[in-house]
């Protein structure tokens, strides 16, 4: 095989290779710098390299790196892009990597691109010549937007594995389940007019007012209907983000729009939360005599569940001596389990610095983590038998 550069050297390049993604135009990158590096790499260590252009998003590729066949096997997967960044607030330039107290920091550090560099790290230091089921390493475009990376493999049916890992950082604990989220924005058209009389316009603030008590009753009954206690925040929420109507206190407000997120439990529909809300509008804009609709932010992301009972699962539980969590926040899992493939999600670095100024990863986090990627390697591509029980199979793990 040919030589590689060290793990820190490797994650420094891929921190030097800017690949931000946002709806902004100006913040907007190409993740192409950091794919050639995810390429060249693997394909080194004897991987086959498929650079999958994403529909409809110039600039922007996923990356499938696959050693060994069959129909069976394991993805290890994470998404190339990062959020912008807070300029003037890093302590150290966010494009280079500085390692302090213990700490790597960067951005992508931990969220993500740390990930990549730690599984190529581990895969070279294994002998993976006698392979009986594929290993997969995946890298996607535009998570942090529009999960257009992820979408696209759903789309063309792309990746075919049993079992999948996604390295978003969890302080290494597996986690087995999480919300979805639904953003919107709701619009409502009136007539201005001079604010010294009424008849001469039609508040559009004023029908938001009802729009806003309808959503609020209609997010208590959420509160009160849906329940899992599996997760910290054990209901769905309805979270009002931003509201602009109105130019001036002496005109009577013409236009004024609100958008909301919705995180909806496993089990709940997205499409049919937002059909709902949709109902609730007519007679609000009947009685009102103004004009309401409804826009998606972006396309919904559904929620995410593997039972706990899932082999891969109940390896990671034994390899990190951590139980399996439910969370908050939104991977690209809802869509492996689209795949038909077991996903869990499982990395190294804590999401509390995920989105932060001087996001790091602290470097005791490495090695456990290529633990538990050298034991599922081992369990679901080295080894025949892929369905038996890790109980069973202490030695294994």
């Amino acid at each position: 095989m040919a030589a590689l550069p060290s793990l820190i050297n490797m994650m420094s390049q891929l921190i030097a290779s800017p690949s931000i993604s946002s709806s902004q135009s100006n913040w907007d990158q190409s993740n192409k710098d950091v794919i050639e590096l995810l390429e060249g790499w693997l394909s080194s260590q004897g991987f086959q390299c498929e650079v999958m252009p994403i529909p409809g998003y110039p600039n922007k590729v996923n990356l499938i790196a696959t050693l060994g066949k069959g129909d069976g096997g394991l993805v290890l997967s994470g998404h190339t892009d990062t959020v912008p960044y807070d300029q003037g607030r890093w302590q150290s330039d966010p494009f280079l990597l500085e390692e302090r107290d213990n700490k790597l920091y960067g951005l992508g550090s931990c969220d993500m691109k740390g990930f990549f560099a730690i599984v190529i790290d581990t895969v070279r230091q294994m002998d993976l010549k006698n392979l009986k089921q594929p290993l997969i390493v995946l890298a996607t475009a535009d998570e942090e937007t529009s999960m257009a990376g992820a979408r696209a493999l759903v789309s063309q049916n792309k990746i075919k594995a049993r079992y999948a890992l996604i390295g978003e950082p969890t302080s290494l604990t597996p986690v087995h389940a999480h919300k979805g989220i639904l953003m919107e924005r709701i619009r409502v058209t009136g007539q201005s007019g001079h604010s010294s009389n009424p008849d001469l316009g039609n508040s559009a603030m004023d029908a938001m007012h009802s729009v806003m008590t309808e959503l609020m009753a209609f997010r208590d009954n959420l509160k009160q209907k849906y329940r899992d206690a599996s997760f910290v925040i054990d209901y769905p929420t309805m979270n009002f983000g931003c509201i602009h109507g109105g130019d001036s206190a002496n005109r009577i407000c013409g236009r004024c729009e609100i958008d909301f997120d919705l995180r909806a439990l496993p089990g709940m529909s997205n499409q049919s939360l937002v059909d709902e809300i949709s109902r609730l509008l007519p007679s609000i804009e009947s009685k009102t005599g103004t004009k309401i609709e409804m826009d998606s932010l972006f396309t919904n992301i559904p929620s995410f569940f593997t039972p706990i009972e899932s082999d891969i699962i109940k390896t990671c539980e034994k390899l990190t001596k951590n139980t399996a969590t439910s969370v908050g926040f939104a991977t690209e899992g809802p869509f492996f389990n689209q795949l038909g493939i077991e996903t869990l999600i499982l990395g190294p670095g804590s999401i509390d610095q995920a989105h932060q100024p001087n996001e790091f990863m602290a470097l005791n986090q490495i090695k456990p983590m290529q633990q538990v990627l050298r034991g599922l390697i081992e369990r679901y591509c080295l080894q025949n038998n892929q369905s038996n029980h890790p109980e069973n199979e202490e030695q294994r793990v």
